[in-house]
């Protein structure tokens, strides 16, 4: 066998193999969208078949019927105020931890990386308690409050506050420019990279929350498409199995979070924007 025969028979090995794995990852998702289409007797007799027999929007229309559309506005209403808020509070600490001279400033920071090794499951009955006794439990209050910062978005900002070259802020400085002027105008849009990335961990993130919403709530309806999804999945809502509705309440609360992925994705892999002229 020559050289270049070889070399052609790995290669077709190793798209095989390449595409092997591709199938075994892209299946269950097809899957989820086909059963998304089926009628629940055709789920049920062909539960791993992703074509259907008959393509019908049964599983949709019922879902319309449902509670979807208010589970959607108040994941939405979370999601959004969540980001924004992240966007803010975390770069405003990761600035200060980065350029802030301050008396305890390296024991914050040991504190925030101390809270990201932290299990969030460990968290959940003292968040309860917190906002039991701040008054604001089973509220949209309650639903933002504890996800409005989180450690590692001041982490991802802190990082690269750090990256920033001292001579742009000591340029502005010379302009008459105070902390948070300098902060606002001139390094905030430098950290464009940092902040679309937070931007879509943060979304996607409070998006997908459900044991943080699922404490902060008992009323149905303040109910986001988590635990609204949950409910489908634990038979609340209906009788049988129902997997084309739980799978189209799944699929519709996929897009989103899709759709913000692909839309700031090109930034995740960029590491500045700014320069320093000489």
């Amino acid at each position: 066998m020559s050289r270049r025969t070889r070399r052609l028979a790995q290669r077709t090995l190793l798209y095989l193999v390449l595409t092997g794995c591709a199938v075994a990852y892209i299946y269950p998702f097809l899957l989820s969208v086909g059963t998304a289409f089926k009628t629940d007797p055709d789920a049920t007799a062909h539960p791993l078949n992703p074509v259907p027999s008959h393509w019908v929007l049964t599983a949709f229309n019922e879902l319309g019927q449902a509670d979807f559309l208010r589970w959607l506005a108040n994941s939405v209403v979370v999601a959004v105020l969540v980001t924004a808020g992240r966007l803010l509070f975390d770069s405003m600490a990761g600035y200060a931890l980065a350029r802030l001279r301050f008396r305890g400033r390296g024991a914050v920071f040991s504190t925030i990386i101390a809270v990201m090794a932290v299990p969030g499951v460990v968290l959940l009955i003292p968040k309860f308690l917190v906002l039991k006794q701040l008054g604001i439990y089973d509220s949209y209050p309650g639903l933002i409050a504890p996800l409005i910062t989180d450690a590692a978005g001041v982490f991802i900002m802190r990082q690269f506050f750090m990256s920033v070259h001292p001579s742009i802020e000591e340029a502005a400085k010379i302009d008459g420019a105070g902390i948070f002027r300098t902060y606002w105008s001139v390094v905030l849009p430098i950290a464009r990279p940092a902040l679309m990335t937070l931007t879509i961990l943060s979304f996607q993130g409070s998006w997908n929350d459900f044991s943080g919403i699922l404490i902060a709530h008992q009323s149905p309806s303040l109910d986001t498409l988590t635990t609204g999804v949950g409910r489908l999945v634990s038979g609340q809502l209906g009788t049988g199995l129902q997997y084309p509705l739980q799978l189209a309440a799944a699929m519709a609360m996929t897009v989103p979070v899709a759709a913000v992925f692909f839309v700031f994705q090109k930034y995740i892999m960029r590491t500045g924007e700014g320069a320093v002229k000489e």
